[in-house]
């Protein structure tokens, strides 16, 4: 994998994971960066649990992008909100 090729990896993880947290109730703790950050987690997670399917951008396949995110997002606000609960 090439530094363009990651590049446009991370962009594309990082916009699924936008569209992803959209999806989600409940707000995302750490903002723009670990949306991207959980973009790129949940791109690998999606594309191990759920393979390669649907339409494909940059090596990323969107659908299991999206909905792995989506999973490791509503995971993360969880977690968030039990960090403030508890504080």
């Amino acid at each position: 994998m090439g530094i363009l090729a990651l590049i446009c990896y991370l962009v594309v993880a990082a916009v699924c994971a936008f569209i992803a947290e959209r999806f989600v109730p409940g707000v995302l703790p750490g903002g723009w960066i670990a949306g991207a950050i959980a973009g790129v987690i949940g791109a690998w997670i999606g594309g191990s649990l759920l393979g390669h399917f649907g339409p494909d951008l940059a090596g990323v396949s969107l659908i299991p992008c999206i909905l792995g995110s989506a999973i490791l997002v509503f995971g993360l606000s969880l977690l968030g909100k039990a960090r403030t609960r508890r504080s």
